[in-house]
């Protein structure tokens, strides 16, 4: 009883190109992502929420922190990046909304502490009173709260950059 086994099968070699043997083409490159629209949306989107809570942090602790600060400027720019692509109008944007993410944060935070010290909400401050927390934010604001929109600004042109690549 003999039994006849298919013969082993060789592997499968790759096509080859005329006159280059043994040559496999390179995959053809990824596409280029170029999403302005959605890239600014979710930029806006990060610099809302990274304000609130850069807000929350410094009302809770009573001191500006410069980590924090260059967290909102990463935040919006790799947010913006990673949807928009390499769109060359994103980086710009992205510091842009990032100094003004430090800046409403920094609001937030004096609007908190504020509240703390008189019988009136943050939110009410933040609504009915804003003028009066925009002086307490000028009377309070010293180099380095000039320093972090600096290097807020840096971090999101750079994560905007990085995150696009």
């Amino acid at each position: 009883m003999s039994q006849s086994f298919p013969p082993p099968q060789q592997p499968q070699q790759p096509p080859q190109q005329p006159g280059f043997p043994g040559f496999v083409p390179a995959p053809p490159p990824a596409p280029v992502r170029d999403n302005f629209a959605g890239g600014l949306i979710t930029a806006i989107v990060a610099a809302v929420v990274s304000a609130g809570v850069y807000g929350a942090i410094i009302g809770a602790t009573k001191h500006e922190i410069g980590y924090a600060a260059v967290g909102v400027g990463f935040l919006v720019g790799w947010a913006s990046g990673k949807v928009g692509g390499r769109n060359p109008a994103l980086p710009v944007l992205s510091a842009v909304l990032a100094l003004a993410a430090v800046y409403a944060g920094q609001l937030v935070g004096v609007a908190i502490v504020a509240s703390k010290a008189f019988p009136v909400s943050a939110t009410d401050l933040l609504l009915k009173h804003i003028d009066a927390v925009n002086e307490i934010w000028k009377a309070d604001a010293d180099a380095m709260t000039f320093l972090f929109f600096a290097i807020a600004a840096i971090a999101a042109f750079s994560g905007s950059k990085k995150a696009a690549a």
